[in-house]
């Protein structure tokens, strides 16, 4: 009788922790976050107003990610190449 107490409240207990981790992983305001516009940079970062963005003017993931995302090696980062870029995948359970 008391295994199945046990069992019972182990289960109850998974998933109460279960709801709980879900509940705590969403946003605050219920939105999933997306990956900004290249508009949406330029206004944040496009300190010379030229319409792209150089490599010391980028900051964050972007600046890890600049050689990558400069298809030509100009040394700017422009709409054209913002687009053709591989978009980042979501975190995935287990990464």
């Amino acid at each position: 009788m008391k295994t199945k107490n046990l069992q019972k409240g182990l289960i109850v207990m998974s998933f109460c922790l279960g709801f709980v981790a879900v509940t705590y992983a969403q946003p605050k305001d219920g939105k999933s976050k997306k990956p900004p516009t290249f508009s949406e940079l330029l206004k944040e970062m496009d300190a010379s107003e030229d319409g792209k963005l150089s490599e010391t003017e980028v900051k964050g993931p972007l600046k890890e990610a600049f050689a990558d995302l400069d298809l030509n090696e100009d040394g700017f980062i422009t709409e054209d190449e913002f687009d053709k870029a591989p978009k980042p995948k979501g975190k995935r359970r287990g990464n």
